[in-house]
């Protein structure tokens, strides 16, 4: 397992102090499976390994002990056509040192995590199908390779394809330093219209009934408001303004600030969770931990801004936690895993037979006030869609405007 500990420090970039875990959990699954080291695992062995993990584990482990094992799957082989030669035949630390780069030019463009993690799988999954190739051997015909492969054999959306692209354009950009061209050629993956899953209001209220505490509060938030996910979980005490029911989100999609309503039903809610809040973050300042992260280079304008009272997270996590970024154990918000699992399962719990996200209260939010009379200008400023067009996508689901339609089987 030297060979494998190796491997994902080199290839999957993974700290050297984090390697043997990632050992652990493979040693772990095999054992539990009853297989042997070096042979492959069925899907169905590894699914039952990690449901017996899951079982003694906490969520993060899980995470890790999954995404060894998908390590290890590519490390014996068995990723599929991406490997199109031996990714480790390349030069490894060459790869190394783009994504480092490239993380670097992120980071002073003040990227979110999420992108930059994004970002930089694209550009490993990328290095893993040229196979041999060194980063400055690659082109556009290897770019083109791979987003057709991409469309015809993992038969991937548009959007995820069209995210590959931006990834990979930024990486030959900012890490290579030349642009891409001639990418007409590949194979675009067929765009699908979708429609938005969307509750009505009386199952909204029975997913409210079966969640409570901080959780009910999150997700009435998030539809009352019409937030996206890290909207409410990026939210600080500062934003809200209980006087006026007004909520003030910042940083949204696109960078961008907005203004939405506060349901008035969720005033005493909020002030009894901001005096029980005011209680962990003042254990906070008594145990000297250090302030909550701040947007941008805000720390060191105001080095003791994480520490006050106004930047507090509206929903911080009851447990501390490593910054990825600073490496400071500090306390953050909610995680967003949590959140969907909740929805979920409150989903489950109240028999709704749809498949409910925690973007679903957002879609229902939106398709309630448009079935309510309001205009799609007022609805796109609370959404904070920078297209018309893209609120115009609840106008095929509202109710409203099917009102003057009746079916002939219903007579005339």
């Amino acid at each position: 397992m030297e060979a494998f500990r190796e491997y994902v420090v080199a290839t999957a970039h993974v700290a050297p102090k984090h390697a043997p875990f990632y050992v652990g959990w493979v040693r772990q699954a095999y054992q539990l499976a009853g297989a042997e080291i070096g042979t492959p695992l069925s899907p169905e062995a590894e699914q039952d390994a990690l449901l017996r993990i899951q079982g003694r584990s906490q969520d993060w482990q899980v995470r890790q002990a999954r995404h060894a094992l998908r390590l290890y799957r590519y490390f014996l082989g068995l990723g599929g056509a991406e490997k199109e030669s031996d990714p480790t035949a390349g030069d490894p630390a060459a790869w190394g040192e783009l994504a480092a780069k490239v993380q670097g030019v992120m980071r002073l463009q003040h990227k979110s995590l999420a992108t930059e993690r994004s970002y930089l799988l694209w550009a490993r999954r990328f290095g893993a199908f040229t196979g041999a190739k060194p980063p400055e051997d690659v082109g556009a015909e290897d770019v083109t390779r791979f987003l057709s492969w991409l469309a015809v054999e993992r038969r991937v959306s548009c959007a995820t394809q069209s995210q590959a692209l931006n990834a990979l354009v930024f990486v030959f950009r900012h890490g290579l330093g030349r642009d891409l061209e001639g990418l007409d050629a590949s194979v675009r993956a067929q765009v699908r219209r979708r429609l938005p899953v969307v509750l009505t209001q009386s199952e909204v209220l029975r997913l409210f009934e079966e969640m409570e505490g901080v959780r009910r509060l999150m997700a009435q938030m998030i539809y009352g408001c019409g937030l996206r996910l890290q909207e409410c979980l990026r939210l600080r005490v500062k934003d809200l303004d209980l006087e006026q029911c007004l909520l003030t989100v910042r940083a949204g999609k696109g960078d961008k600030d907005r203004v939405t309503i506060l349901p008035e039903t969720l005033v005493p809610a909020l002030m009894a969770h901001l005096t029980a809040l005011r209680a962990v973050h003042d254990r906070d300042r008594a145990d000297h931990v250090p302030g909550v992260e701040l947007p941008n280079a805000l720390d060191r304008k105001y080095p003791n801004a994480g520490a006050e009272w106004p930047w507090f997270w509206l929903f911080p996590a009851k447990t501390l936690s490593v910054d990825p970024r600073s490496h400071t154990v500090r306390r953050h918000h909610v995680y967003p895993d949590n959140v969907q699992r909740w929805v979920k399962q409150a989903a489950e719990a109240a028999g709704i037979a749809k498949r409910v996200t925690v973007h679903s209260l957002r879609h229902s939010f939106a398709t309630h006030l448009l079935e309510r009379g309001y205009d799609l200008r007022t609805i796109q400023e609370l959404l904070g869609h920078a297209n018309l067009q893209t609120t115009q996508i609840y106008t095929h689901v509202a109710k409203r405007n099917k009102l003057g339609v009746r079916s002939p089987l219903d007579g005339p």
